[in-house]
């Protein structure tokens, strides 16, 4: 069973995508939901045939976040990452001779 639709160009198609959904039955065989959709990203009409059986209003639905209460918080706190914050983040990447961790596990006793 897929657990979410996606456009060609990679891009997960949500609720908010959908322009039309119908559904098919056919009396003999599988029937079909028919979503018709407007990608986000690329801008193209595309459209999924899902059986029946498969289909769940849960394929369309955002995924929730990982993080919760305080960290949710601490985050919204923060704010956007500000140019500044990437350049000099970048700077102190280049700055690196190695990767942290792996230079304390080298140098051993």
């Amino acid at each position: 069973m897929k657990t979410s639709l996606r456009c060609p160009c990679g891009q997960r198609i949500l609720k908010r995508d959908v322009m039309q959904k119908t559904y098919y039955v056919r009396q003999f065989g599988p029937s079909y939901v028919y979503i018709k959709y407007r990608c986000t990203r690329c801008k193209k009409l595309g459209e999924h045939f899902v059986k029946q059986d498969e289909w769940t209003t849960l394929q369309l639905k955002e995924m929730p976040t990982e993080f919760v209460g305080d960290e949710a918080a601490r985050f919204e706190h923060l704010g956007e990452i500000t140019a500044e914050e990437m350049q000099h983040f970048r700077e102190q990447l280049n700055g690196l001779k190695a990767i942290p961790r792996l230079a304390e596990e080298t140098e051993g006793p």
